[in-house]
């Protein structure tokens, strides 16, 4: 790797990384305000604050959790791309994973990483053979959790990135640019970080998030993805008097998650390969809600799990015909390729700023979604860029400082490209 963030900025890049992560911004899918908690809002305003430090005026955090702040072109008027370079937008979420607690983070720090097991406590260790990136950053500076939170870096690492080249902008008004305006969204982890989102107020042209993982990465893949929300009504009597009376839904829902084809389960699908994941249910004898994720990158294969879905349920209401099951799909997002190649050169400058750093690029299809994915078709095209965190939603979660700096630098030389290719 030769892109090296400068001594100057990569202590206070992880400083604001540190102090970020110990916010907590637990999202909560259960809700229906917005943001999902308020606790979100927290982090927020404080980077709405530190905005306005580096010289954002306009920084604010609106209703919805949301931060928005401007950057103005600082092209001279003789430049040949003055008035010309479309305005981008960074972006990055705030809240992180439902699942995992975020809650008294205790990030741990390795300053020279020497490429072994990482003991995280008594119960949890990082080790090389399941984390093969660890090979990578042996001589990093390692940030890791301590085993009984999630540490944040998703997407806590690219709101610091986003921060920290802010910073670098301001102390070189050099560096020449185009109109570049910021974003940090909420509830992006529950699928509703666009949900308030007004793009024409935003003002961007094309956009890029920080949310990737490895090296290099530019991701313009997300999968298509709905939420099955399946309902099992049962019949409830006292159990010393149920026999040819008592229909109980929690063993329907039950059949129903044991019937789902195993090879088509996150657990055993990778790459391009999708999925059904049974992840929430909630219930008692009487009724079951139980929500299932449908993931694939065409919408095609999404169908297709859908049906095999809809034949699962259709099979064990055979066997359970006194039961009422019932099922819904709800439309999360869908692939962003379908949309940025219809315009590809948001693409193709950031994959040329990654390889002028001397990083290799990697054109990546993202095994999930982003904000992206749903601006994308609100008519902001925005493809993703590694933040550099790993093993996200995990109590095993790390990041490499080094890889959090590289994306700094692809960031600062993204506005670059845009500029050049504006002249």
């Amino acid at each position: 790797m030769t892109a090296t963030l400068d001594p100057q900025y990569r202590q206070p890049l992880m400083d604001r990384f540190l102090r970020y992560v110990k916010v907590d911004t637990g999202s909560d899918e259960a809700s229906e305000s917005s943001p999902t908690t308020e606790k979100q809002k927290d982090l927020s305003r404080m980077l709405a604050e530190e905005l306005k430090e580096l010289g954002c005026e306009d920084a604010e955090m609106n209703e919805w959790g949301y931060v928005f702040a401007t950057v103005p072109e600082n092209l001279p008027g003789d430049h040949p791309a003055a008035g010309k370079v479309p305005t981008i937008g960074l972006i990055a979420h705030v809240d992180t994973y439902f699942g995992t607690s975020g809650k008294d983070v205790k990030p741990q720090i390795i300053e020279s990483y020497k490429g072994d097991d990482i003991r995280l406590n008594d119960e949890q260790v990082l080790k090389t053979e399941e984390n093969p990136n660890l090979a990578k950053c042996v001589g990093h500076t390692v940030i890791h959790t301590d085993g009984s939170t999630l540490l944040g870096a998703d997407d806590k690492a690219g709101v610091a990135e986003i921060m920290t080249a802010i910073a670098w902008l301001k102390d070189h008004p050099e560096f020449e640019h185009g109109p570049i305006r910021i974003a940090f969204t909420t509830d992006e982890e529950v699928g509703r970080g666009t949900e308030h989102f007004d793009v024409e107020a935003f003002g961007a042209d094309y956009a890029y998030t920080l949310d990737g993982s490895d090296l290099g990465e530019i991701e313009d893949e997300t999968f298509s993805a709905d939420t099955a929300n399946v309902t099992v009504v049962g019949h409830d009597v006292h159990p010393g008097y149920a026999k040819d009376k008592l229909v109980n839904a929690l063993r329907v829902t039950a059949a129903i998650i044991e019937a789902i084809d195993e090879r088509w389960l996150p657990e055993t699908t990778e790459k391009r390969e999708p999925y059904l994941h049974p992840y929430i249910a909630s219930g008692d004898v009487t009724k079951v809600d139980l929500k299932v994720l449908v993931r694939a990158f065409s919408v095609e294969k999404l169908n297709e799990r859908e049906d095999h879905l809809k034949e699962v349920i259709a099979k064990v209401g055979e066997r359970f015909p006194k039961a009422k099951i019932s099922v819904e799909f709800d439309e999360s997002y869908r692939n962003m390729s379908y949309k940025i190649r219809e315009d590809p050169k948001v693409l193709d400058y950031a994959l040329e700023a990654v390889e002028r750093l001397g990083v290799t690029p990697i054109r990546q299809a993202i095994r999930g979604g982003t904000d992206g994915a749903r601006l994308s078709y609100m008519g902001l095209l925005t493809p993703n860029v590694w933040a550099g965190g790993q093993n996200f939603h995990s109590v095993r979660e790390w990041v490499s400082l080094e890889w959090m700096g590289a994306a700094v630098l692809a960031t600062l030389e993204i506005l670059k490209v845009w500029v050049e290719k504006s002249e």
